[in-house]
């Protein structure tokens, strides 16, 4: 289905230094209790906070990462609703200008210089899933 191991190795390989390094996937999960949810996955998960704030969170282990985001379960703002994830790359703009020739997303999506450090772009999937890409400007 995928073809060989080898394949893909290969094709890796052959990747040049101007393409987009795809790093992690890291979703995004709705909470409506952030102390209660930070502390679960503390307990549960063993994970680490790196930051929180009333409305946001990130906590990792090793190479594992999961944001919480505050939702006030209302029409407006529902607890349940489409997911948000985000793909962290390396070198965002070959990824960012094949996506616009896709027509996945319009040029004016992107941003640059975020106050917390990224250049990142966003875009909805059919079933109103937010999917970021993100570019971390400090490494």
């Amino acid at each position: 289905m995928f073809g060989s191991p080898f394949c893909f190795a290969s094709r890796v390989l052959s990747l040049s230094m101007n393409a987009t390094q795809f790093i992690t996937i890291a979703p995004v999960l709705p909470t409506s209790d952030m102390q209660r949810d930070i502390a679960w996955y503390q307990e549960k998960l063993g994970l680490t906070v790196h930051h929180a704030d009333d409305i946001y969170a990130v906590l990792y282990r090793e190479n594992i990462v999961i944001h919480l985001q505050w939702h006030a379960d209302t029409a407006d703002d529902p607890l349940l609703g489409g997911s948000v994830f985000r793909i962290f790359v390396k070198n965002i703009q070959p990824f960012f200008e094949e996506l616009i020739q896709r027509g996945a997303v319009t040029r004016d999506k992107f941003i640059t210089g975020t106050a917390w450090n990224t250049n990142e772009f966003g875009f909805y999937d059919l079933n109103k899933n937010a999917i970021f890409v993100v570019e971390d400007v400090t490494r």
